[in-house]
């Protein structure tokens, strides 16, 4: 129990020292992963006594938000009799680090909403966040530097879970190498792709063609078109109002012409008063133009 103690705390030390090394530093300097993973170490530093298998967040800058770093400790033989269960990633058992190492320190990251400024794909579209995770050789307490190592599962795949993703027939598994090469494979299993080792990983679709419409313009649209219609059906309804009134004064003035005419006299007839216009005839006139 002492010499674990010990070990432990020399560990620590190691460790903050690095830290502390870093802190002098141009981090801006440094590559993403890097940056990430020193963040991963100091939160086994600020931990001092980490339970193994135990998964430990990060605590990250405020421009790095939306990202998530988390770190783990686990022994070679525990990654063998039980495999890891590490937040999206399921090491399975029967597993071996190569170069082999008593312990291990596993970085898990997230890269959240940050991810398309990491990593883009020609022709393709992410649609889940990044995700990777990176094998560290913790065996030696006094490093102030952890050296990566490669795992070997014997031929059984290690899972990656997407809890979030709608399924998509057209969706492809893509594996981002660290030399910059990307791996495609079909998902066999909804929000499920596989690998053989450790690296970064995401679910793409094929990107459409063309500019897409922003979503929040979509309503707005909708908007000036229904409002279009409706200034159509008003300009039809006033119109055809108009027109009646205009149809409805001709005929009153048509009227009021007819009743300001001519007064006809009014004539007994039997026992009926009827209208009678006055009676104009025409004089004879004999055919060498006198008068009778």
């Amino acid at each position: 129990m002492t010499f674990t103690l010990i070990c432990l705390l020399l560990f620590s030390l190691g460790l903050s020292s690095y830290v502390q090394g870093l802190d002098s530093s141009s981090n801006g300097s440094l590559p993403l992963d890097t940056f990430l993973q020193d963040f991963a170490f100091r939160a086994l530093v600020i931990t001092h006594r980490p339970h193994t298998g135990a998964l430990y967040k990060a605590n990250l800058p405020t421009n790095l938000s939306g990202m998530q770093v988390s770190i783990a400790r686990i022994r070679s033989r525990t990654l063998w009799k039980q495999g890891a269960n590490l937040s999206s990633f399921r090491i399975p058992s029967q597993t071996v680090p190569v170069p082999h190492v008593r312990r291990l320190a596993i970085v898990y990251e997230n890269l959240g909403n940050r991810s398309s400024q990491y990593y883009s794909i020609s022709g393709y579209s992410l649609i889940t966040p990044i995700v990777g995770f990176l094998v560290f050789d913790a065996s030696n307490a006094r490093a102030t530097r952890l050296t990566s190592v490669s795992l070997d599962t014997m031929g059984k795949p290690i899972s990656i879970h997407f809890p979030n993703l709608k399924y998509s027939a057209s969706a492809r598994c893509a594996s981002f190498s660290s030399n910059g090469t990307i791996n495609f494979s079909r998902m066999m299993l909804p929000n499920v792709c596989y690998t053989s080792n450790q690296g970064h990983f995401s679910v793409v679709v094929v990107a459409r063609k063309g500019k897409q419409r922003p979503l929040h313009l979509y309503p707005w649209m909708i908007g000036v078109v229904l409002g279009f219609f409706v200034l159509v059906l008003l300009a039809a309804y006033f119109g055809f109002v108009l027109i009646k009134v205009l149809k409805t004064k001709r005929i009153q003035a048509m009227e009021r012409q007819a009743d300001e005419g001519e007064i006809l006299n009014n004539r007994w007839v039997g026992s009926s008063k009827m209208p009678s216009a006055a009676v104009t005839r025409s004089q004879p006139v004999l055919e060498n133009g006198g008068f009778p």
